[in-house]
């Protein structure tokens, strides 16, 4: 499929075709890396026409010394570096919780939105050194070039980081993608890219970086992607998301693979914020469990790929996977643990129904 800004995989799931939102089947995302053309597509607004040769970026607010940069600046004032990082969307997995109770107006994701790529470009630390934050800068705010419409009017899409996280090495400026240009379907010419935190931080064609003493006001900051787990919690008082949740995909084999009886090879996936400590897998629905053969760590920022040989009994079987991450924290056995209006962060566990045939 030819989006008219990037050439994607024939078996993309488009969920909607403008704006974009679009992703591969999990088992082709799957690896050390993502390929560019079946990393998924999360937009809220259309893709901007953007003049990389007149595109600046403004970096303002509490800042001693505001800044206006061009691409060239950026080139040629700042270290290039390479950063190894997933990028998982909110709505990851939400279908299941469709499955818990019906969630109007919101994407039915799947396991697509979710891909492991090789990000180049400028620390952000660096560019707000240059800037000099003042004593008051507590989170630095994006706003993109896009133009979305919202329950809010139209606005362009933005969100925010706590300075702390901002200045982390990982955070990125990122102008390339996979050893190449940053295509404009993925927020080419510049992007943010803050591994470890939702998707919508990563704020893409960004045109402004403002450092604040609060959370953005914006709108997909403010209302948007917040915890709202029952009826009556207010969008004002409910909690802004931003770190991932450990989770975890079982990738191979399919649902509804028939396999033989005997040994059988699983293999997937892991993310947490924290890192990945272990991964364990059932073949009996969750009744008991092994460990999982972790991969060697890419960066602590890229998903951490795993593997097991289970011994599957003729008949119907559900294999199960689970993470935990480096502080203990692991993920919920039933999905309406995580059920929330928005259907956002579900990390329950991962279960695949499969035949075994005698």
């Amino acid at each position: 499929m030819t989006t008219g800004l990037v050439e994607k995989s024939p078996s993309l799931v488009v969920y909607q075709e403008e704006p974009l939102n679009a992703g591969v089947p999990a088992a082709e995302a799957a690896g050390e890396v993502t390929p560019t053309e079946r990393f998924f597509v999360r937009n809220h607004g259309p893709v901007p026409a953007v003049d990389a040769a007149a595109y600046r970026l403004r970096v303002d607010g509490l800042a001693r010394r505001p800044l206006e940069l061009s691409l060239a600046d950026l080139a040629g004032s700042f270290e290039r570096v390479t950063v190894p990082a997933a990028l998982q969307c909110a709505g990851f997995r939400r279908q299941e919780l469709f499955a818990v109770t019906p969630i109007p107006g919101e994407l039915p994701w799947g396991e697509e939105p979710a891909g492991n790529a090789t990000w180049s470009g400028f620390r952000l630390a660096d560019v707000l050194a240059a800037a000099g934050p003042e004593a008051g800068a507590a989170h630095v705010a994006f706003t993109g070039l896009d133009s979305c419409s919202s329950s809010s009017g139209e606005t362009p899409f933005g969100g925010s980081v706590p300075l702390d996280k901002a200045t982390s090495p990982e955070v990125l400026l990122a102008d390339g993608m996979n050893g190449g240009p940053l295509p404009a379907v993925h927020g080419g010419p510049l992007r943010v890219v803050v591994p470890g935190y939702i998707g919508a931080r990563s704020v893409k064609w960004v045109e402004r970086i403002e450092l604040r003493a609060t959370p953005s006001e914006n709108h997909y900051q403010s209302r948007a992607y917040r915890w709202l787990p029952q009826a009556e919690t207010a969008v004002e008082t409910a909690e802004m998301l931003g770190e991932l949740w450990v989770t975890s995909l079982l990738v191979a084999p399919a649902a509804g693979a028939v396999l033989s009886a005997g040994p059988c090879e699983v293999s997937g996936w892991a993310l947490a914020a924290d890192g990945v400590a272990r991964v364990e897998v059932s073949a009996d629905g969750g009744s008991t469990w092994q460990a999982a053969e972790l991969a060697p760590e890419a960066s602590p920022w890229a998903w951490r790929l795993w593997r097991a040989r289970v011994d599957l009994a003729p008949g119907g079987a559900t294999l199960v996977a689970r993470a935990f991450d480096a502080a203990g924290h692991s993920q919920p056995a039933d999905p309406a643990v995580r059920w929330n209006r928005k259907g956002y962060m579900n990390n329950a566990w991962h279960r695949v129904p499969v035949e075994v045939a005698g």
